[in-house]
């Protein structure tokens, strides 16, 4: 996508963003000439769901389907995503794309989805279940590998480093941490990982990182594995007066950790490509409703950025704010 297509369509659904808005234009269906592609993400908080949601209304025009898209309020809340699921298929679309906050939890309704025969697309974060037809989502072992990869280089290969991970349901939240340790454990023997936090949460991620930097003095860096956990992480890092000792280590974007990498307080993310993940969870819905052949897997691709190359084409047009 060009860069221009994705700040005009993101500064769009920026405006025009809410659970309301979803909600009342999952009411409308698509009709006998048009299909309807229904989305469940894992919420609305973060402004990758915002740049998601940009990719998948991109999609829906492209191909024309209506497209909604929903999550839950709080992106941990298991039960409301789960009800909002059940509503959705309800609604018999002509396919549905889900992210799960929890892996397992949505077994029963993929079956359920299955036996109605409604296609099911994952995204994002895949489903303990062998209903989906293919996962459009960044490979986060390997992105949580680079990640790993520049915080060794940048401590000098050898310290204590920790993590604050958004969650331990998901697949995205698993992936991103086991890539990150087994980078560690293969690679830098010199390096130890001393802590393990959960939350994406930036409050209670701010919590746990201070808690870890008490604990820990002579620690090194801090990795956080989504947007609220990495700016959870930089407000500890500040609140503990560790600005500049303290190597830490993002995922995603957003305008807080772009910010914060241009001002040198955070040395560096990865930033997926939300707006792909989106539009090609929407073309595969469309592919399956038309009964095409699809991969197990749809890879979107991510990139690692930092003060040297924020401003990049490649990498401005996969940033978010």
């Amino acid at each position: 996508m060009h860069r221009k297509a994705f700040v005009a369509l993101l500064g769009a659904t920026a405006i025009t963003l809410a659970l309301g808005a979803c909600s009342e234009a999952a009411e409308k269906p698509g009709t006998d000439k048009k299909p309807y592609v229904a989305l469940i993400s894992k919420g609305f908080r973060h402004q990758f769901w915002q740049a998601v949601k940009a990719g998948a209304e991109q999609a829906g025009k492209e191909f024309n389907v209506d497209v909604t898209f929903e999550g839950a309020q709080e992106e941990g809340n298991v039960e409301q995503q789960i009800q909002l699921l059940q509503t959705v298929i309800d609604k018999k679309p002509g396919a549905i794309g889900f992210a799960a906050i929890d892996s397992q939890a949505a077994g029963p309704l993929m079956t359920q989805a299955k036996n109605a025969k409604i296609p099911v697309i994952a995204f994002d974060s895949g489903v303990d279940s062998d209903v989906p037809i293919t996962t459009a989502s960044t490979d986060n072992l390997a992105a949580a590998a680079e990640a790993a990869k520049h915080m060794a280089e940048k401590i000098g290969h050898e310290g204590k480093i920790a993590m604050v991970v958004h969650d331990q349901t998901s697949v995205t939240g698993v992936q991103r941490r086991d890539g990150f340790q087994e980078y560690i454990k293969k690679n830098e023997p010199k390096i130890q990982i001393v802590d393990v936090q959960y939350s994406g949460d930036p409050l209670k991620a701010t919590d746990l990182a201070k808690a870890i930097l008490t604990a820990n003095p002579d620690l090194k860096g801090i990795y956080g594995s989504n947007e609220g956990a990495a700016i959870g992480v930089l407000h500890a890092v500040q609140e503990k007066g560790l600005t500049g000792k303290i190597t830490i280590v993002g995922f995603d974007s957003g305008k807080d950790q772009i910010d914060a990498i241009k001002a040198g307080t955070m040395y560096g993310a990865i930033t997926q490509n939300p707006v792909g993940i989106g539009y090609e969870t929407v073309k595969a819905a469309v592919a399956a409703i038309k009964g095409e052949k699809l991969p197990k897997s749809i890879d979107t691709g991510f990139y690692w950025y930092d003060k040297t190359n924020i401003d990049d084409a490649k990498i401005s047009a996969v940033l978010y704010q």
